[in-house]
C-alpha cells in the first residue's frame, strides 16, 4: 500500500457523502491518504468546505465559483460573492481560489459571456490575495488560455483534459496540471501523452470525488482511497516507482498549495 498520498481536488461536501462522510474519511489515514483539498464551488460549497477542514486535521479548503454557479451569481450575489470569499479566505487552512474557470461542455444555464465575467473577477481577486488558483476547463481551452495568460496566477489546471500541446503551454505559465482517474481509462490516449510532457516537480493527483473513478472501479463514487491508482499510472509512465510518484506528488501539493504537512 503506499502511503504519502495527497489527494489534492475533491468534493468531499457532496450529497454524495452524506451517509457515509465520516465513516470515509476516519478511513483514510489507514489507506495511506496524507492530506485531502476539499475543493468549493459555490458559497454555500465553500461554507460546507470550511466545516470539513476544521473538523478533520489532514484536510484543507478552498472557496470558489465553478463556472456552472457563475450565472446565479451574476444575477442573484454580484454585489456581494466577493466580499463573501474574502472572509471564507481568513480561514487559515484556506488555501487557493477554486475551482474557477471555463465550462463550454454544459453551457445552456450559464452563458460563456457570463462565465468570463466571473472567471475573471476571481482571477484579479486570487491576485489581488495572492493565493493559487484551481482552474476548470472544459472544452474552453482557447478562451481559459487566453484568460490565464492575461492574469498570469499560479495554481493549478485540474482534471487536464487538453492536448500535450495544451500541457506544454500551462507549464510555460508556471502552472501546475493535475490528473483523475481518467489517466487510466483504456481509451485515455491523449491524457497518456499530456502526462508524459508534464515534469515530475509539476504533476498532481487528484480524484475529484465523488466523480472520475479510476478502472477498475469507472463509474463507481469515487473517493481519495482510490488515488493509488493514479499514482501508479503516472509513476508507469514516467518511468519511476508508484511510491515515488506519491512522494513527488504530495510534495508538489504541498508547495503550490504552500503547505507543510
Amino acid at each position: 500500500m503506499l502511503q504519502n498520498l495527497f489527494d489534492s481536488h475533491g468534493h468531499y461536501d457532496s450529497e454524495r457523502f452524506d451517509d457515509d462522510r465520516d465513516e470515509v474519511l476516519s478511513s483514510m489515514q489507514e489507506h495511506g491518504v496524507r492530506a485531502i483539498m476539499n475543493i468549493g464551488n459555490s458559497l454555500a460549497s465553500n461554507a460546507n468546505g470550511i466545516l470539513l477542514a476544521k473538523q478533520y486535521p489532514f484536510m484543507y479548503c478552498t472557496v470558489g465559483i465553478h463556472p456552472a454557479d457563475s450565472f446565479l451569481i451574476y444575477n442573484e450575489h454580484r454585489s456581494t460573492y466577493l466580499d463573501t470569499m474574502a472572509e471564507q479566505c481568513k480561514y487559515e487552512k484556506c488555501r487557493a481560489i477554486g475551482e474557477i474557470g471555463l465550462d463550454y461542455h454544459y453551457d445552456e444555464d450559464a452563458p460563456r459571456d457570463i462565465q468570463s465575467i466571473i472567471f475573471e473577477e476571481q482571477l484579479a481577486f486570487a491576485r489581488d490575495l495572492d493565493l493559487p488558483v484551481v482552474i476548470h476547463d472544459r472544452d474552453a481551452h482557447e478562451d481559459t488560455l487566453r484568460l490565464l495568460k492575461k492574469y498570469r496566477p499560479k495554481g493549478i489546471v485540474h482534471c487536464f483534459s487538453g492536448s500535450a500541446e495544451i500541457a506544454q503551454e500551462v507549464l510555460r505559465l508556471g502552472m501546475y496540471v493535475g490528473f483523475t482517474g481518467v489517466i487510466t481509462f483504456k481509451n485515455a490516449r491523449k491524457a497518456v501523452e499530456a502526462a508524459r510532457v508534464v515534469p515530475l516537480d509539476r504533476l498532481l493527483i487528484e480524484t475529484d470525488c465523488p466523480y472520475m473513478a479510476p478502472e477498475p472501479f469507472r463509474g463507481q463514487r469515487c473517493d481519495s482511497r482510490m488515488i493509488e491508482r493514479m499514482a501508479a499510472k503516472l509513476a508507469e509512465i514516467h518511468g519511476i516507482t508508484p511510491q515515488e510518484m506519491a512522494d513527488q506528488t504530495c510534495e508538489n501539493a504541498c508547495r503550490v498549495y504552500d503547505i507543510t504537512l
